[in-house]
């Protein structure tokens, strides 16, 4: 089975504090709801756009907001499919997995979701690579070589079997290991990166570390990318010591989750001893499509939670009832937007 290979040091030990620290601070903060959406769209946004990023997608933030609210954007249709698949796996983490476990169905589910109509050929999606590949650098010179095809299903195995008995290692911890030996493996053609990214915060999701998903480590990627692929190439293949890697994947867990508790200090309610407000996911739900897509009508919203129309009037009357949407238009045209929304933060 895979056993990982680092060393805890005094750098990875006080992050890991600080990080449990700050979470448990997001966890208990007085948030309102518009502003736990509002921070998930920002999340989920960056997410799907410096993830693609990195694999030279070349749709801006702005555009991917764009995207996702349904104006139209001047872009090649396979760099608006890249976003959309992604955002729409991170919108649906809590569909893959199996009784609270991650498999191996799981994980070609993931890459098929991921890489659906954005490859030459549709029978790559979700399937393992027969063939070599290299990852080269801008100059084209072979900078990693992942394992032969023929040792792919033994090291997914090896691999999905820890993954799933890393019960008493610390989440984060595990998820930067996933985050390396899924890369290294590297067992599709295409799509590795954007998988390995989406497995990690999958993991995280499951262990429920930032379970309402309030913030991307994809951004401290994007944003020196070749401190991330320097991270990454540290690792000594023979010895796979992830010491150097770990050090690099706490400072940016430490950074992003840092920015959160920074935004969420800054709009916190201003009566003290107010508590956190509580919605069923229904109502969540329908909160965070307005966010994504600006508004909502009654026939969006049955869709989206498979209900009557009779039952979606029910949830947005409620909505309005606690003051937190609006009604617009009239007859056929209405439609239902935020009644105090919280100014986003995208931009670019």
């Amino acid at each position: 089975m895979f056993r990982p290979n680092f060393s805890y040091n005094d750098r990875m030990v006080n992050n890991l504090l600080e990080i449990q620290s700050i979470n448990d601070f997001i966890v208990n903060a007085p948030l309102v709801v518009e502003m736990e959406v509002s921070l998930k769209r920002d999340a989920l946004l960056k997410s799907a756009h410096h993830s693609t990023a990195i694999e030279g997608n070349p749709l801006t933030l702005n555009q991917v907001d764009k995207l996702v609210r349904g104006i139209k954007v001047n872009a090649q249709k396979k760099a608006k499919q890249e976003v959309l698949n992604y955002l729409n796996v991170l919108e649906n983490l809590d569909k893959y997995s199996e009784h609270g476990k991650i498999t191996e169905q799981t994980i070609l589910q993931l890459h098929e979701d991921i890489t659906h109509y954005t490859l030459n050929y549709t029978y790559l999606e979700g399937q393992y690579r027969t063939i070599p590949v290299h990852v080269v650098n801008k100059k084209g010179e072979t900078v990693f070589t992942p394992p032969p095809v023929n040792l792919i299903p033994k090291e997914m195995r090896n691999f999905v079997e820890w993954l799933n008995r890393a019960v008493e290692l610390n989440p984060v911890v595990a998820a930067g290991i996933i985050h390396y030996e899924f890369v290294r493996i590297h067992p599709f053609v295409d799509g590795n990166g954007r998988t390995g990214r989406a497995l990690a915060a999958l993991f995280l999701y499951l262990k429920k570390f930032d379970v309402d998903r309030f913030f991307t480590l994809d951004e401290y990627y994007d944003n020196d990318r070749q401190s991330y692929y320097s991270a990454l190439n540290s690792v000594d293949l023979k010895t796979r010591d992830l010491t150097s890697w770990l050090e690099y994947f706490l400072d940016g867990f430490l950074l992003s989750i840092s920015e959160i508790k920074d935004h969420i200090l800054i709009f916190l309610p201003d009566k003290p001893g107010k508590k956190r407000i509580k919605i069923a996911d229904k109502h969540r739900k329908i909160l965070e499509y307005i966010h994504l897509k600006s508004s909502i009508t009654n026939s969006e919203v049955q869709k989206l939670l498979n209900i009557s129309r009779q039952g979606a009037y029910k949830d947005l009357r409620y909505l309005m009832d606690m003051d937190i949407i609006d009604q617009k238009g009239g007859s056929r045209s209405t439609y239902y937007v935020l009644k105090n929304p919280v100014d986003s933060q995208i931009s670019g």
